[in-house]
Formats: structure tokens, sequence, C-alpha cells
């Protein structure tokens, strides 16, 4: 029994190690790159956001962006980097980005979205979606989500 108690308080810490290493990160995107994304967003420590054009990312608060995905600011074989490129690669609120999902530059995705996994957003996401494929396509609408983009029924 007080081993059990002892595995659960070394899991327990080890998870709010994660937890604190995972904002500190997410503070280092605000502070140094200059990107905008909110205190409470969630990125995987294998998501890959683009720093070439770091000014150009927003991402909205309680969003998730899991394993593997790519969030993109810049072009560089249509000059679209760097401070001649304005146009900003948008991540809206309570959002989910599945893993080994690319977010192209430029792309606006709206707010209570999910991202399927290995989708390649070309196009801007309405709100209330879910998007897949390559490229991804709208394949439910009206949808709702909570904190990191979990579904309500």
């Amino acid at each position: 029994m007080r081993l059990r108690f002892l595995n659960q308080r070394v899991f327990m810490w080890l998870v709010h190690l994660r937890d604190s290493l995972l904002w500190l990160r997410t503070w280092m995107f605000r502070a140094f790159y200059g990107m905008q994304i909110a205190p409470d967003v969630r990125i995987s420590f294998k998501a890959r956001i683009d720093k070439t054009n770091p000014k150009c990312v927003e991402i909205g608060e309680k969003t998730y962006i899991a394993f593997d995905a790519i969030i993109l600011a810049h072009d560089y074989s249509t000059q679209r980097h760097g401070g001649s490129f304005a146009q900003k690669t948008k991540i809206g609120k309570n959002c989910f980005i599945g893993c080994a999902s690319i977010i192209m530059p430029g792309v606006t995705v709206g707010d209570h979205v999910i991202v399927g996994a290995g989708s390649v957003v070309t196009r801007d996401v309405p709100a209330n979606s879910i998007v897949a494929g390559n490229p991804a396509k709208v394949v439910r609408s009206g949808i709702n989500t909570i904190a990191y983009g979990r579904v309500v029924s």
C-alpha cells in the first residue's frame, strides 16, 4: 500500500514537472521569439512551430497542438517570410491540432476547430468544424469544443 502511494506521488510530481516545462517553453516562444501565444496553450515537445517568421504566429487560448504537428509562418520559395510578409498564421481558441498535421503559412483556423491527424491545412478553416485530409476539407461543421479541443456532445 505504501509503495502504491509513493509511486502515485512520484507520478504526480513528474506530471507537474512536465506541465511546468511546457509552460516555460510557451513563455519562451512569447518572450524571445515574439509569438502571440496564449499562456494556457499546450504545445507538445515534438511539435514544431516556425521560428523563421515568429511574429506571424498567433495561437488562441486553451488550444492543444499534438506531437509532430507543424505550424508554418513563412514560405521561402514565394518570398513570404521575414518583415515583408505580414500575413499571420492564426489558430483560434479551444482548438485541437492533431498529430503530424501541417498548418501552412497565412492560414486562419477558426475557434473550436479540430484538425485531424496527418491533415495538411492549405486554406482557412471556419469556426466550429472538423477538418481532415490532404488537403484538409471540412468533414463536419456545427461542433462545439471545450478546453483543448475536446468535443461537447
